[in-house]
């Protein structure tokens, strides 16, 4: 059976690059501009950027779970040493739950553009901030996951093929 999958490549995987951070980079600064919109339109009291922000939540919710089956793929082909074990574990559960709590923010944020509210109110936009930190220590995790544990980086893999662990 396995002979029917494609050869893994020297990034350890069956295409040519990653694809988790590349779909992930556009949830990121969708969210982010959503919430900006969204505390901006608050102040401004313009009605457009809620709209952009609704629209913004819409594609990020989708595209967050494309995110984390790319990340969940990769994952499982990273064969990740033991120091990045923990890094990892904390990134993908906070992946799961990033996408459970930007799929509430956004059906809020659905029901609230419903009832063409003149004004959002306060406990959205704390949670929508909140929703942004979130995000934030997610990319910071992700960031640490290749810049310091260098997973699929071609010495890494090179190293974790040459049998170090």
């Amino acid at each position: 059976m396995f002979n029917y999958l494609p050869p893994l490549n020297e990034h350890n995987l069956p295409y040519p690059d990653t694809i988790h951070p590349i779909v992930v980079h556009f949830v990121i600064a969708m969210v982010l501009f959503a919430v900006f919109c969204d505390v901006v339109g608050y102040f401004t009291k313009n009605s457009k950027l809620h709209e952009v922000s609704w629209w913004n939540l819409a594609f990020a919710t989708v595209s967050i779970f494309i995110a984390i089956i790319f990340g969940q793929i990769e994952a499982g082909l990273a064969e990740p040493y033991a120091a990045s074990v923990s890094t990892l574990n904390v990134h993908t559960i906070l992946g799961w739950s990033l996408s459970a709590i930007l799929a509430i923010v956004t059906a809020w944020r659905y029901v609230l553009r419903l009832q063409e509210r003149p004004q959002l109110p306060i406990p959205y936009l704390i949670a929508s901030v909140l929703l942004a930190g979130l995000v934030c220590v997610q990319s910071y995790l992700g960031s640490v996951l290749v810049w310091v544990y260098g997973l699929h980086t071609i010495p890494v893999v090179d190293a974790i093929r040459g049998g170090l662990s």
